[in-house]
């Protein structure tokens, strides 16, 4: 799953609508959720060393949106390098 669309599971596209529309953003939920979607975890293995995972970089509108629907960018979790 990406990380952009698991920040936006926890509020729904209703509350979604609701947070956009207060911030006068001209997104509509789907737009928003296609932008999140872009953010995407990346585990890289070169030859045969660790792997390395990072985050896809956010841009100004991913940002706009993660703000807006009061979430925080996403950062490398501790947890999903256990998996």
């Amino acid at each position: 799953m990406a990380c952009g669309a698991m920040a936006v599971q926890q509020i729904g596209t209703g509350g979604m609508r609701q947070r956009l529309k207060l911030a006068k953003s001209d997104l509509s939920p789907e737009r928003a959720l296609a932008e999140l979607r872009k953010i995407q975890r990346h585990p890289v293995r070169i030859n045969k060393a660790a792997p390395i995972a990072g985050i896809s970089t956010i841009n100004d509108t991913q940002a706009k949106v993660l703000e807006t629907l009061n979430n925080r960018k996403p950062t490398q979790d501790a947890q999903l390098a256990l998996l």
